[in-house]
């Protein structure tokens, strides 16, 4: 096992980190993979956290490109396209959290900066 804390615990912590895109305010969204990554001593949720947190990033970015575009109209398909992976990939990564929790969720076609 990589860490010091138990599979249940891993389970939530990483579960939790991927659905933290759920909550609605901009700062506990992201607060919340980084504070797990801050606390945690499991090498499995501190991979989850960084990869929610790249993951809100690069959501984030895409929906201020696609706004903008959206004010000449070809980027209301790419808005479309941006929700709907913001609210499918993160049930992914919190499904592979609770049932494959040795090994962390990896987001395809993101920019990874942690």
């Amino acid at each position: 096992m990589h860490s010091t804390e138990d599979i249940g615990t891993r389970k939530i912590l990483s579960a939790v980190s991927h659905g933290s895109i759920f909550f609605n305010t901009l700062v506990v969204s992201v607060g919340v993979p980084i504070a797990i990554l801050l606390i945690s001593n499991d090498s499995v949720v501190k991979e989850n956290a960084k990869e929610a947190i790249n993951f809100h990033l690069n959501i984030w970015f895409w929906k201020v490109v696609a706004g903008i575009l959206a004010w000449v109209l070809i980027g209301i398909p790419l808005l479309l396209v941006v929700f709907l992976v913001d609210l499918i990939m993160p049930i992914f990564g919190i499904f592979h959290s609770i049932t494959n929790p040795n090994t962390a969720f990896r987001y395809p076609l993101i920019l990874r900066l942690f």
